[in-house]
Formats: structure tokens, C-alpha cells, sequence
């Protein structure tokens, strides 16, 4: 068992430069891709590979502050660790808040897997829950075994769901009708700059996730020079196969029947058998990897978390394959009971859709800081600029975020809005009224 105030410690170092690319491409490509595409198209027809651009370029902006921090130390409980360090004890508060609740998502990947695969096999829907269930128990069985064991199964995940998706893109990029892909009577820019910026906003949600690789930097072994290059590599790579992807799932039909996802693009230009491939290893990996990686890596800030006192010391204990059991059980058991009985899992997410983009906001501003907070780190940091270009960023970080959250903040409805400014309330006095009695401890390293 871990000793109270030094689980993070006891992890063990394993993953490597792949293990974390496999972490971050995996946490990126999940149902984003299927099932916003067409919502997109809607938005801005022919024109949506360019809204994939403008969503990566929002996304790496986001993503800024965390290739600074990462670079200077190891942070052992991940992006809770970077909060306490950069905006102090209440912040990291109403943050712990909010990650928790954050990934109630764990339920509605399982229910996105169990509907995929009721209907890929014609199984009732009636089996959909039970489906999920038995998936997400299986996974976390898989990372009950260790860090280690995770990790193989992710990247041979990530292996076949990449595959699957350069197939559909390099068979189809040849069947795209180019000769009127770019008329805007075609519905090239159908909804002009604004609607291509509208559908840019609604995709960072399938370009974001690589910046979820900083919770297994205690369990990286070179997490300064992996981790940045991790984010910044597989959020590009992504953005480039999200293009092709794009192109394709945009130009081989008209737009009015594509449909709900990229199958009906997929039955059209794949053969039966390879039609398959794609459907069991791109949409099926897709949402399995995100899945198995969301859990994996969700345990790794609430130890911190618990190692500060938020939460008991005692549910950061490790069993004996240095996995913090008792925090991922439960997520697990949170996950399991939105799946089975009926809880609306969109809801309870978006109740922190505002408070996310808030923490964002933190986090650019503060990032000033680094100089000030980790000097002899910050002067060794491959990433290391003058005082000057590290506040120019911090402004572009917190332009991303502002967009982001403005973003997030628009697709809600009235109640939802509502809902979110009392959750800001509630995680902030909690974060103001608990931290009197907490005890931070430091919960990053030189690496």
C-alpha cells in the first residue's frame, strides 16, 4: 500500500516516447470524428478539412502552457499538480471538482461502444447497457494488471485504428469529385468565414485530448523531453489525418447523403470485406482506446488530489502492481452506475463544460509564472524563452481558451448555461472553504 503523502512516488517509471504517443492519439481520435463530421458539414459544407485546421490551431494554443510546465519538471499528479503549482491551494480546489466530475465521460464511452457494437453484430438494443458494462469491466481489469500491461493493449489499439483510417482516407481520396469539390453552389464555405469558424470551435472537441498524456508523467521515463513533443506531434498528426479524412468523408457524396457518421461514405467506396475492417477497427478502436486510456489515466491527479488532503490520504493506495485501485474502482463504479440506470451522462458533462474552459483561462495566465516559480528548471527547458515571447504566448494560450469556452458556453441551452455558473460557484467556495484545512505538498520533480 502507498504511504499517505507519497503514492505519486511510488509509481513506476515505465512508459516510453511510444507508450505516451500511443496514450495521446488514442485519447484524441474518439467519436469526435464519426459523429461531429456531419454536424460540421452542416455548419460549413465542403469546406470542413480547412474547420479541422482552425480546431488544431486552437487546440496547440490550448495546449501551450502545458508544453512550458511539462518541460521544466515531472509532475506526478498530472494536470492537478500543474494547477496547485501555477495558481495556488483554492484554484486547486475547484479544479479537483472538476476533474472528478469531468469524467463521467467513462460512461458515455461505454455506452458509445455498447451501441456501436449492438448494432454491428444485430444485437437488441435492450443488450446496449450490458454491453457497456461488460466493456468497461474489462478494462479495468486491464489496468488493474499495471501501467505496463495498459500500455500494450493501447498501442496495438492505436496500430489498427490508424490503419483503418489511412485505408478509408488514401481509398477514397481518389474518389472525391474535385472537379466540383471547391464551387460554393456546392456547398464549398456554404455558411461563409463564420460557419467555417463556427464548425472550427465545434471540432476542437475531436482535436483535443493529447494534453491528458501529462497525468502519466509520473510514470514516464523521460516525461520533460516526451511529453511536450507527444502533444505537440500527435495533435499535428491527428489534424493531418483528420484533413484527409475530411476530404474524403466531404467530396465522394453529396452532402445531404453522408448521414449521421462516415459509414455511409465507407459502404460506398470499401469493399465488403474491408468495409468490416474499417467499421470493427476505426469506429470500434476509436472509442475503445479513448476509453481505456480515460481510465487509465483519470486516477493519476485525484492521488494527487488525496495526497493534499481534498480527499482521504488513504483512497490513493497502490495494490501491489503500483495501480491506485481504490480511485480507479471508483470511477469505475460512477461510470457503471451512469451506464445502467439511465442517468443523462451528457448532462452531468456538461455541467462542467464552462468551469473546463475556466481552468483553462487559469492556467494561460499563470503560466507567466514558470520563471518566477521554477527558475533553474525553466533556464535548463528545451522550451525555454525570454520573458517577453513566454508572456506573447501565455496572451495566444489565453485566446484559445477564451474561444473555446465562448464556444462551449454558446452550444448550451439556457438551463444547462445556468447550471454551469452555479457549479462555478459551488467547486470555487468549496476550493476557498477546504483549502483552509488542506495541506499542499510538493508533487512535481527535476527529470
Amino acid at each position: 500500500m502507498a504511504e499517505a503523502g507519497s503514492s505519486t512516488k511510488q509509481l513506476k517509471q515505465t512508459l516510453g516516447f511510444g507508450d505516451l504517443m500511443g496514450s495521446a492519439v488514442g485519447q484524441i481520435i474518439g467519436a469526435g470524428i464519426m459523429s461531429l463530421l456531419p454536424s460540421a458539414l452542416a455548419m460549413t459544407g465542403r469546406s470542413v478539412p480547412f474547420s479541422f485546421l482552425v480546431a488544431a490551431i486552437i487546440t496547440c494554443c490550448q495546449a501551450i502552457p502545458f508544453l512550458f510546465i511539462t518541460s521544466c519538471v515531472r509532475l506526478r499528479g498530472g494536470q492537478y499538480t500543474q494547477m496547485a503549482m501555477l495558481a495556488g491551494p483554492s484554484w486547486s480546489g475547484m479544479y479537483s471538482i472538476c476533474y472528478i466530475l469531468s469524467n463521467v465521460s467513462l460512461a458515455m464511452y461505454g455506452l458509445s461502444l455498447g451501441s456501436y457494437l449492438c448494432s454491428l453484430f444485430g444485437w437488441p438494443e435492450s443488450t446496449q447497457k450490458i454491453v457497456a458494462l461488460v466493456a468497461l469491466t474489462a478494462f479495468l481489469v486491464l489496468n488493474l494488471v499495471g501501467v505496463d500491461a495498459f500500455a500494450k493493449v493501447q498501442n496495438l489499439m492505436v496500430i489498427v485504428l490508424i490503419a483503418s483510417l489511412l485505408m478509408f482516407g488514401l481509398m477514397g481520396i481518389g474518389k472525391v469529385k474535385w472537379d466540383t469539390y471547391f464551387v460554393q453552389d456546392d456547398g464549398w464555405m456554404m455558411n461563409g468565414v463564420m460557419g467555417l469558424l463556427q464548425a472550427g470551435g465545434l471540432l476542437t472537441f475531436a482535436t483535443g485530448g493529447a494534453t491528458m498524456v501529462t497525468n502519466f508523467s509520473a510514470e514516464a521515463k523521460n516525461p520533460t523531453r516526451d511529453i511536450p513533443l507527444v502533444i505537440i506531434i500527435s495533435t499535428l498528426f491527428v489534424a493531418v489525418l483528420y484533413g484527409i479524412l475530411a476530404f474524403v468523408g466531404a467530396g465522394v457524396l453529396p452532402i445531404d447523403q453522408i448521414g449521421g457518421s462516415l459509414v455511409n461514405v465507407a459502404k460506398h467506396i470499401l469493399p465488403t470485406p474491408l468495409y468490416y475492417v474499417f467499421i470493427i477497427g476505426g469506429a470500434g478502436c476509436a472509442l475503445a482506446s479513448t476509453l481505456n486510456n480515460q481510465l487509465a489515466t483519470s486516477t493519476k491527479p485525484v492521488m494527487a488530489v488525496c495526497d493534499d488532503g481534498w480527499l482521504p490520504r488513504s483512497y490513493a493506495a497502490l495494490n501491489k502492481n503500483k495501480v491506485p485501485y481504490k480511485i480507479m474502482t471508483m470511477f469505475y463504479v460512477i461510470g457503471a452506475i451512469c451506464c445502467v440506470s439511465g442517468l443523462s451522462v451528457s448532462t452531468l458533462g456538461n455541467l462542467s463544460l464552462v468551469l473546463t474552459g475556466v481552468v483553462g483561462v487559469i492556467i494561460a495566465i499563470s503560466t507567466s509564472r514558470i520563471p518566477k516559480l521554477l527558475p533553474e528548471q525553466w533556464a535548463k527547458s528545451k522550451f525555454k524563452v525570454s520573458d517577453g515571447l513566454l508572456k506573447f504566448w501565455c496572451v495566444v494560450a489565453l485566446a484559445g481558451s477564451l474561444f473555446s469556452t465562448y464556444m462551449n458556453a454558446s452550444s448550451l441551452d439556457t438551463n444547462l448555461l445556468i447550471m454551469n455558473i452555479v457549479f462555478i460557484i459551488a467547486a470555487a467556495a468549496f476550493g476557498v472553504i477546504r483549502g483552509k484545512s488542506v495541506e499542499m505538498t510538493v508533487s512535481y520533480d527535476d527529470a
